[in-house]
């Protein structure tokens, strides 16, 4: 299996950060969300997310509205969360067990919903405190009561403001799929050394274009990560 070299060169990295939906798994969870409210909903909440994730519109103009389209319960959070580990990407447990046994440090960061991502990075062994995603609120009922207005990761440059407050091991690999993950690179001082585009999922020409690295699968990620 070869490996897809964009801008950079092989090296050895000591930290992984990546991201969850469209990437672990190939469920996105805010569409998967907006689907169990029929289609109108849907629409808005995928044209939202697509506008975002392509870097059109900012990511902080689209949160909340989307959840306040979708309110979900408790329940919802719950189904998401099995959803997410039937959908994990194939080949994704075994490299992730293969560069942690060889020392490196995986961080998930994901401005997706923590309630709903916890079952999927316990089952995949990543300790609850290297998750780092957005809480919901719910009423003693189980409604939604809104989110973590306070989460860097609820809008753009969010996620290179959590990964340099990790210290992370350097050098870091961050590995995503949308905009968000790019910024890991593209926002200066770089939170990581190098970006990987993962396209197993979705393949995003903006995205694509910033990469050092563009994955296919999970079972390059050796490869890339230890060599």
């Amino acid at each position: 299996m070869t490996t897809d070299r964009v801008n950079g060169g092989h090296t050895r990295f000591a930290s992984v950060v990546l991201d969850v939906d469209s990437t672990l798994s190939s469920t996105e969870g805010i569409e998967w969300l907006a689907a169990r409210r029929g289609a109108e909903v849907s629409r808005r909440v995928t044209e939202a997310t697509q506008e975002a994730m392509h870097g059109e519109i900012a990511l902080q103009d689209v949160y909340a509205k989307r959840l306040d389209l979708i309110r979900p319960t408790h329940r919802d959070i719950e189904m998401l969360g099995r959803e997410y580990i039937e959908t994990v990407l194939p080949g994704a447990r075994d490299a992730l067990s293969a560069i942690r046994g060889a020392g490196v440090r995986i961080v998930i960061v994901s401005g997706g919903l923590r309630e709903a991502i916890i079952p999927l990075t316990r089952s995949l062994n990543v300790p609850d405190s290297d998750l780092h995603a957005v809480s919901l609120s719910f009423t003693e009922a189980g409604d939604y009561a809104g989110f973590d207005i306070r989460s860097p990761l609820t809008r753009n440059g969010g996620k290179p403001a959590v990964v340099r407050s990790l210290h992370l091991p350097r050098p870091i690999l961050a590995i995503g799929d949308g905009i968000t993950d790019a910024e890991l690179k593209t926002d200066l001082p770089a939170a990581a050394d190098a970006f990987a585009a993962f396209t197993g999922v979705a393949a995003r020409d903006p995205v694509i274009r910033v990469s050092d690295y563009v994955l296919r699968c999970f079972d390059q990620l050796p490869t890339v990560v230890l060599s």
